[in-house]
């Protein structure tokens, strides 16, 4: 096999520039030239004995002028296509209505006041508020458009003083995980000059007297972290936590932050090993006492922790011993073995879980429904929190000392409600509703269960205006990620939501690799069993066609980041089964990812080429080593921006060049390559309904009606 991939990636090898002569054609009358000349640079290397050649290694140069010139070539082609979509200007019509509005996030209480982030209709970003009394007045604290002119400067708050009166919020500049660090005074309203510049924070945390903040700060040696005196200079900070402990060095994969317990007592660091962590380290510092030693909650197991200090007692969710997660109350330095179980494992798997007010909130996934239990801090039971239906909620966030929680709630079809609980009634009320012109009335949320192609029962949540035809010709839109233990569970979505109002069916299968069923679930599509994802997805799609929802030609795909992997397998393995693909911030050339950027994080997942016995089945399923010459392809936009400090954008440069060359099928192949964005949520409401509308455009342009060649 190794043999037949050398030769086949030997045809990419030429000299000077790779075209497609064919002119290209997209769906609703679009017509196209043959994609922009692209220069090949043949590059061979060596894994184990096997050589792989890669034709377009210099597009990994992101501020070469070859590159930028490329960038510009492909965003005018991409443009020219986006120019003759006549529905384009419609969609942006619509989304404004659909992310034009008004939002809050959910509040952080301290005392009786309520800090948190409110963008109003026809502003840019959110900016902070304080409320002053559950039916106070909403005043604003930091206001992004007064920081900078750039529409794409965001803020938001990373903590709040434990008497209200100091803020420290986040800055930062359009998609880019790097944000800088400062503290407002919120009763004079003024930022003091303590201010740490842009960098990757994990955390960031008041010490009790207030008078300094803990932060983790993360580079390429590792995680370190400090204490800031406030009134001093950074270069005063004191290195609190890193490099090594227990005579166990913490590399550049090791990652954790200082977080300060309610009660001040306590300073705790977990340490993840990797993304995701297969081990958690915890340990903790007793603030009461100046100078005393970390000392160890929980160290070296191959297993997951998170605590949470309440009462005077440590609280832990562990996957030790149980896959579902439980539950238990911790003996610092003892072995879980003897911790006292409050939660035991069931059914469902522990999705999130919080203390507030003195009572243990649990959310479990029954078949991917969320169910959240109440227990008292013993373990009985004290209750449930009822949802309005299938949908997405958040965990019960609050500090442990506070009566009150606050969730959010939104599905598919539900905008995103945000409400507060009464620890002691389990009464909830509104603290924010937005007023989105989408009636869910009108609109219909099942669930469904497929067998995947090794038999694995996987579900999947469908939905659909009331009395859609179900008769192969509608359009679909299905979006999946699975990986890295994350459950996706169906939220509210712009972009759904417009797709859905068009009339077209819109789909979410719960793939292995997440957190649905629990850690086995996820390990089912780790390293050598990734391949189970993409039989899983493909599963999914053959689902909705036998069924007839939709057919190949109308059906659309989209995901980003490792789902971008998935759209990426999704066009090399089975490119018959789809018509449209959008493939946003991937992940590709799956033999380098752990060279660029904070890739190493994710060789805990996925593996790495660097090691013999991982690069086969990574080269077997990459998506950029796995095009084939004069194959007929979906049409496909590649999104990127340069703004992704996460996934490197070479993924997407690259394999719009190779694919470019290779497609037979005469079918659009464009690169949406953002200046301004990245991985991470901070563009201006402006810029994001500019790139739905791109995206959603592509995606209803191509499943229409097929073009009949003669």
């Amino acid at each position: 096999m190794l043999g037949t991939f050398e030769w086949g990636m030997a045809f990419w090898i030429g000299v000077g520039a790779v075209a497609v002569a064919q002119s290209i054609q997209g769906r609703e009358g679009i017509k196209l030239p043959p994609p922009p000349a692209v220069d090949t640079v043949p590059v061979a290397d060596d894994y184990f004995g096997t050589k792989i050649l890669d034709s377009f290694r210099w597009l990994e140069d992101a501020k070469s002028p070859e590159t930028r010139a490329f960038i510009d070539a492909q965003n005018a082609y991409t443009g020219r296509y986006l120019k003759q979509a006549t529905i384009r200007s419609q969609v942006v019509d619509d989304l404004d209505a659909l992310e034009n509005v008004t939002a809050t996030s959910t509040p952080h209480e301290r005392g009786d006041s309520y800090f948190f982030t409110k963008r109003l209709s026809g502003e840019q970003q959110a900016s902070i508020y304080v409320r002053h009394g559950w039916t106070g007045k909403d005043e604003r604290l930091v206001d992004p458009a007064k920081l900078s002119r750039d529409t794409n400067t965001s803020v938001s708050i990373a903590d709040v003083s434990r008497d209200g009166s100091l803020l420290v919020y986040e800055l930062k500049q359009g998609g880019a995980d790097e944000a800088g660090i400062h503290v407002l005074n919120v009763k004079t309203g003024k930022t003091l000059e303590d201010e740490l510049p842009a960098a990757r924070y994990f955390g960031v945390s008041f010490a009790p007297d207030r008078a300094s903040f803990y932060y983790a700060r993360n580079n390429r040696q590792g995680t370190l972290l400090f204490q800031h005196v406030l009134g001093t200079r950074m270069s005063k900070d004191i290195l609190v936590f890193g490099h090594e402990f227990r005579g166990e060095a913490l590399g550049p994969n090791d990652l954790f932050s200082g977080e300060v317990t309610d009660d001040g007592h306590y300073l705790v660091v977990e340490i993840q090993r990797g993304v995701p962590p297969k081990r958690v380290d915890i340990v903790f510092r007793d603030l009461t006492k100046p100078g005393s030693p970390f000392e160890v909650l929980v160290w070296g197991l191959e297993s997951r922790f998170n605590a949470i200090y309440a009462k005077g007692a440590w609280y832990v969710k562990t996957d030790y011993k149980a896959p579902k997660g439980t539950i238990m109350k911790a003996d610092p330095g003892i072995m879980p073995d003897v911790w006292k179980t409050i939660v035991p494992e069931g059914t469902g798997a522990i999705e999130a879980w919080s203390i507030v007010g003195g009572k243990l909130y649990v959310n479990r996934l029954i078949d991917v429904r969320t169910e959240t239990t109440v227990y008292t801090l013993d373990g009985k039971s004290a209750g449930r929190i009822d949802y309005p239906g299938i949908g997405s909620p958040s965990e019960i966030a609050g500090r442990t000392t506070d009566r009150h929680g606050y969730f959010r709630f939104s599905s598919f079809i539900v905008p995103p409600t945000v409400y507060r609980v009464d620890t002691l009634t389990l009464k909830r009320d509104v603290f924010f509703q937005p007023k989105i012109q989408f009636d869910s009335s009108q609109y219909d949320l099942k669930q469904v269960f497929f067998k995947s192609k090794d038999g694995t029962q996987i579900p999947m949540f469908i939905a659909g205006k009331k009395g859609l035809k179900q008769d192969g010709t509608e359009r679909l839109l299905m979006t999946g990620y699975g990986g890295f233990d994350v459950s996706y569970l169906p939220g509210w979505s712009p972009a759904a939501a417009w797709w859905l109002e068009q009339g077209g069916w819109f789909a979410l299968p719960n793939l292995r690799g997440g957190g649905e069923y629990g850690e086995n679930w996820h390990e089912q599509a780790m390293f050598d069993k990734k391949q189970n994802v993409f039989d899983d997805w493909f599963a999914a799609a053959e689902y909705l066609v036998a069924n007839k929802y939709t057919s190949p030609q109308h059906f659309a795909i989209t995901g980003r980041s490792n789902g971008g992997l998935l759209m990426g397998a999704s066009i090399t393995q089975r490119p018959e089964l789809f018509s449209a693909v959008w493939c946003g911030y991937p992940l590709l050339d799956m033999l380098r990812f752990q060279k660029f950027l904070v890739g190493g994080f994710w060789i805990t997942e996925y593996g790495s080429a660097e090691k013999e016995n991982q690069f086969p089945y990574l080269l077997k399923y990459s998506p950029y080593h796995n095009v084939k010459p004069s194959a007929a392809y979906p049409a496909i936009m590649f999104f990127t921006g340069d703004s992704d400090t996460r996934v490197d954008p070479l993924h997407a440069r690259k394999m719009t060049a190779l694919m470019q060359s290779a497609s037979s099928g005469g079918r659009p192949i464009l690169l949406h390559y953002s200046l301004s964005g990245g991985h991470s949520a901070g563009v201006s409401v402006d810029q994001q309904i500019q790139d739905d509308a791109d995206q959603l455009t592509f995606l209803w342009t191509e499943t229409g009606q097929p073009i009949r060649r003669k």
